[in-house]
């Protein structure tokens, strides 16, 4: 039975990938991606990795992808122009594909198994111990400080790419809460002295 679901999840992710690339609706493409995810995180409970695959789920397939199609769906996507711009970029395409290839080809050439490698993967966490408890113990004990290094460079990407996106249009009007704060009350208001008849 476990043979036949690897097979079965293995053969649905290359399917989900395949057809994400060579699907002509954006929309296909996504949900073709969506089978790719929950496949893979299939893939990672055969091999232990319940963590590794519900976070797949949850932010892959329940985040990005969900975002994907919200976003593919509401713009205003120019088809033919979207297929022009892909035909003239097809050569180069394929020279990529094909050395991509190759070096596929070259790795599986010169690929060694190791000695230990059947029994890890036969036991991926200690046996008293849980996959999630194994995973935590690790990245909050031995790479405690590479992990808050990572989580600081994403912060400052985040914060890069909103002050590079960021633009001040000047026909927009903005509340400026220094100008507010800072005024002062005999200037804000001015008394006029109007006369009967005359209006302001």
């Amino acid at each position: 039975m476990a043979v036949f679901a690897f097979y079965l999840f293995a053969l649905s992710t290359i399917a989900g990938g395949l057809f994400t690339v060579i699907s002509r609706n954006p929309v296909h493409s996504v949900l073709w991606l969506i089978l790719a995810f929950l496949s893979s995180a299939g893939l990672f409970v055969l091999l232990g990795a319940e963590f590794v695959a519900m976070l797949l789920i949850i932010v892959y397939v329940g985040a990005v992808a969900v975002l994907f199609l919200f976003v593919v769906m509401m713009l205003d996507i120019d088809f033919a122009e979207l297929k022009a711009e892909m035909a003239r970029y097809m050569p180069l395409a394929l020279l990529i594909g094909v050395i991509l290839l190759m070096q596929f080809a070259m790795a599986v050439g010169a690929w060694q198994y190791a000695e230990v490698a059947e029994s890890l993967r036969a036991q991926v966490t200690p046996t008293d111990v849980h996959n999630t408890h194994a995973l935590g113990v690790i990245l909050y004990d031995d790479y405690f400080l590479l992990f808050q290094l990572s989580g600081l460079i994403l912060l400052v990407a985040m914060i890069g790419a909103i002050v590079l996106t960021l633009r001040h249009r000047q026909d927009v009007k903005r509340q400026n809460v220094l100008a507010q704060m800072y005024r002062d009350p005999a200037t804000a208001m001015e008394l006029k002295d109007v006369k009967p008849g005359q209006g302001l």
